[in-house]
């Protein structure tokens, strides 16, 4: 029953963000006509034309219905932009902003998770103050200009990495894909880090950790065997909200790195006003984050009995 209200909210929401975003980009100043056309001269009658083909001058109920109806059977339309339907627009970026997301997101658990689990062990001493430091460090750099300071560090200044560019084989891509992957997940480290150990330290005073220690265990096994199972949820919140944010707003990181993925899809669609690509940007973006979240209490009940158990009995 939770399951059926969960889809049928998420439902709800992906035609409110449709109606929404399909609305806002309708009432903008100017038309996807002018895409067509480019720079080339026109006459009223061949914008009277375009607009005909396109249904432009449909009222918005008539042209959303229109939309929505293709949009079920699986037909999100065809670029306006380049001229190709939006699904093989949207798959030929896609690798690229998925490839870079989840090396993000390792990048975050492998640094985050351990750094912020060290730092609760040592509580006030200098290695709780220098992770600490080095959080708050990442966190106050914005991702575009630590960009830039990678770029011209190591791509440009010493030139161990690409300036720009996703390259083409699995072994390339992972190349390129390293300073970007390291702009994205610098700050969200950060914010594991700081979650883990808030975890972790919130623990510390639990009775089953005292009985640990009691027991003679070293302290690596006490916080490692027992903590970090216990103080996994909140980071595996945080964690799947940032693959999220990884997957629908790398806009910057994308930017700064001349990668040609989503991100910079949905620039260069909401400037061109290809009303298709955003719509279908916006609704894959808001899919994401809904079976994201899914995914998350699924996760739940995997690693706390607790949750499995409520589960149970609910």
């Amino acid at each position: 029953m939770a399951v059926v209200k969960r889809l049928c909210a998420a439902v709800l929401l992906l035609g409110i963000l449709s109606v929404l975003t399909y609305g806002l980009l309708a009432a903008a100043p100017g038309g996807p006509e002018q895409v067509l056309l480019g720079g080339r001269p026109s006459t009223p009658e061949t914008r009277a034309a375009i607009r005909v083909q396109y249904h432009l001058d449909d009222p918005f109920p008539v042209r959303y219905a229109r939309w929505l109806g293709d949009a079920l059977r699986g037909d999100f339309g065809t670029s306006i932009s380049s001229r190709e339907p939006v699904t093989t627009v949207i798959a030929d970026r896609l690798p690229v902003t998925a490839g870079l997301a989840g090396y993000a997101l390792v990048l975050t658990v492998v640094v985050g998770v351990p750094a912020g689990l060290a730092a609760a062990m040592r509580r006030g001493g200098r290695l709780d103050q220098g992770i600490t430091l080095a959080s708050l460090v990442a966190l106050s750099i914005p991702s575009f200009a630590l960009s830039i300071l990678l770029l011209y560090g190591f791509a440009v200044a010493l030139g161990w990495f690409p300036v720009f560019g996703a390259g083409d084989t699995p072994m390339d891509r992972l190349v390129h894909l390293t300073l970007p992957a390291i702009a994205l997940a610098a700050a969200q480290a950060a914010i594991v880090v700081r979650q883990m150990r808030a975890a972790a330290l919130d623990l510390a005073a639990q009775d089953f950790l005292t009985f640990a220690r009691a027991r003679g265990l070293p302290r690596w096994r006490v916080w490692v065997s027992y903590a970090l199972r216990n103080a996994a949820l909140p980071v595996l919140t945080v964690g799947g909200l940032l693959l999220a944010a990884n997957l629908t707003g790398s806009v910057f990181v994308e930017q700064a790195f001349g990668l040609h993925g989503l991100g910079a899809l949905l620039i260069s669609a909401v400037g061109e006003k290809d009303i298709p690509v955003v719509q279908a940007l916006v609704l894959f973006g808001g899919a994401i984050v809904i079976l994201v979240n899914l995914l998350i209490d699924l996760a739940y009940v995997a690693v706390d009995p607790r949750v499995r158990h409520k589960a149970a009995t609910a």
